[in-house]
C-alpha cells in the first residue's frame, strides 16, 4: 500500500519488542504502549532488543497489516538508553529504514573503503 507521505503519523515504540509478537500482540502494544488507537491507519513501529529487526504494524480498512525487515549488518538504534517513544513522519520512518537515526545523523554500519 502507499500512503501520501504529508499524511502519514508514525509512531515509534521506544523499547525492545519480542518479534515473536504478531497481529494482537503488537496491537495491544499500540493500544497500551503507544496509547493509540491501532485502526486510526497510522504506522506502528517496534524493533527488538538487538536493534536488528523490525516490524511495522498498520490497518488499511480491511485488516492489519505487518512488514517486518531484518539486516544482515548494523543496527536500527544505536542506543535503547536514548530511545523514547515518540511520532514521527514518513521522512524519519524512511530514514530509520535506511539506517539514519532521526536527530542523529549517524549511519548504522561503516560504509566500504574505496
Amino acid at each position: 500500500m502507499f500512503f501520501p507521505e504529508g499524511a502519514v503519523r508514525v509512531h515509534l515504540y521506544g523499547r525492545p519488542v519480542d518479534m515473536r509478537k504478531s497481529f494482537n500482540g503488537l496491537h495491544a502494544l499500540a493500544r497500551h504502549g503507544v496509547g493509540q488507537d491501532p485502526l486510526s491507519g497510522h504506522l506502528f513501529v517496534f524493533i527488538n532488543r538487538r536493534a536488528t529487526q523490525m516490524k511495522v504494524l498498520y490497518w488499511d480498512r480491511s485488516g492489519f497489516c505487518i512488514w517486518a525487515k531484518r539486516l544482515e549488518s548494523g543496527r536500527f538504534v544505536s542506543d535503547w538508553s536514548k530511545a523514547v517513544s515518540r511520532e514521527t513522519d514518513w521522512t524519519g520512518l524512511k530514514l530509520l529504514l535506511e539506517g539514519i537515526e532521526p536527530g542523529c545523523i549517524r549511519r548504522r554500519f561503516a560504509l566500504p573503503e574505496k
